[in-house]
């Protein structure tokens, strides 16, 4: 193994490790992740959307999400808290007419209560009694969420003993949090799926992209673990891990 050659590709993956909105193209085909969930986010989204709606999608990232929807501008509206992000958004949304607001704090979103007839939210934090508040009377709220299970195998693989980042984001608790706060849940599910790495530099961008995951990862501190890692790809041609998703789809 050259040892030399793979630390210089990994710290060259590792200068690279920034995305606008929520663009992993820089690693396709050298990963895949969620290809075979038991749900389709995008089905149940427009399964209730319709064109009269309003609409709020919070945490939109870089809205790329959103925009596919093709929703009429004059009723959609977003809100995002990641400062490179709000920049792009502001670039994007604004000029087609969304209503898109600054917001990185999910229990004071800026809108006005009873305003939105269905919220959508991609793996962004999310307050069920804010939710509550904003949605109108029958109003739908839908979420596909990352568990706290999410990528902790990778994670013993360089980080070993690193505390999950969050807590209790599992499906039943997250479920009853919504009940506790006044909804009918109409839909939910939750599934383990395989996370794959088929070069150890794609692993390198990713673990730094997901940082409140890999707290402090660098190359120069895991470049033993990476090492090992390297080995196995060698031997098996890939790094396998565990992703965590869960869905809802709530009522009011």
């Amino acid at each position: 193994m050259n040892i030399e050659y793979y630390k210089k590709i990994w710290k060259h993956e590792e200068s690279l490790a920034h995305i606008n909105g929520w663009d992993f193209s820089h690693i396709k085909g050298r990963y895949e992740e969620n290809t075979d969930l038991p749900w389709n986010y995008d089905s149940i989204v427009r399964k209730y959307l319709r064109k009269d709606m309003m609409l709020l999608d919070y945490d939109t990232g870089g809205g790329e999400y959103l925009l596919s929807l093709g929703h009429p501008y004059s009723h959609t509206a977003a809100t995002e808290g990641y400062p490179p992000n709000v920049k792009l958004c502001q670039e994007k949304l604004l000029p087609l007419g969304i209503d898109l607001r600054a917001c990185d704090n999910p229990s004071e979103i800026p809108f006005e209560d009873n305003y939105f007839d269905i919220i959508i939210n991609r793996h962004g934090d999310f307050d069920p009694r804010k939710i509550y508040s904003l949605l109108k009377t029958n109003g739908i709220f839908i979420t596909q969420q990352v568990g706290q299970d999410n990528d902790r195998d990778l994670v013993e693989m360089v980080l070993p003993n690193t505390k999950p980042p969050y807590s209790n984001l599992y499906l039943k608790e997250q479920s009853q949090a919504f009940i506790d706060a006044g909804f009918e849940i109409l839909e939910s599910g939750e599934a383990y799926r395989p996370i794959r790495f088929y070069d150890i530099g794609a692993f390198v961008w990713f673990a730094h992209i997901i940082e409140w995951e890999f707290p402090d990862f660098s190359v120069d501190k895991c470049f033993e673990q990476l090492l090992k890692m390297q080995n196995q790809i060698e031997k098996t041609g890939v790094i396998e891990g565990t992703i965590h998703r869960y869905m809802i789809v709530a009522k009011k």
